[in-house]
């Protein structure tokens, strides 16, 4: 009888260990999927961004519609993977940053247009290192 008893607990233990290891082990890897996705949206965002505030200081979206289209369409589509990822204020500083990208003017060497356009890189480096400790943190 104390031969079962040991044999119960000793088996019991063991159970509890392989939950416990099956449960960490999912929770390990969810974090882990969730750092890939946020990663994949925020490179899909910044690229996206980039070069549409590329195109839109040298030209308006009317010169080129396709083009600045699927710029568009790929900044949309990664700004949504944010706002279902990401906590709010990596998601602000997305809007503020998709809004300031979208109000681009072209620089036509004009001076206030440069210090604009200043300070929409310095709003995507905030976003970028906002996003990094986020990814960090998760």
């Amino acid at each position: 009888m104390e031969n079962l008893l040991s044999v119960a607990i000793g088996a019991g233990l063991g159970l509890i260990g392989a939950v416990f290891g099956s449960w960490f082990t999912a929770r390990r890897q969810d974090r882990m999927w969730l750092r890939e996705q946020k990663l994949k949206a925020g490179v899909g965002f910044n690229t996206a961004v980039s070069h549409l505030f590329d195109y839109l200081r040298e030209a308006r979206l009317g010169d080129d519609g396709a083009g600045a289209n699927e710029l568009v369409d790929r900044m949309q589509e990664a700004r949504s993977a944010l706002y279902l990822l990401c906590a709010g204020e990596t998601v602000d500083l997305a809007d503020a940053l998709a809004r300031r990208v979208w109000n681009t003017l072209p620089t036509d060497g004009r001076d206030d247009r440069k210090a604009d356009h200043r300070e929409t890189l310095e709003l995507l480096r905030r976003f970028t290192q906002q996003l990094r400790r986020e990814i960090v943190r998760s």
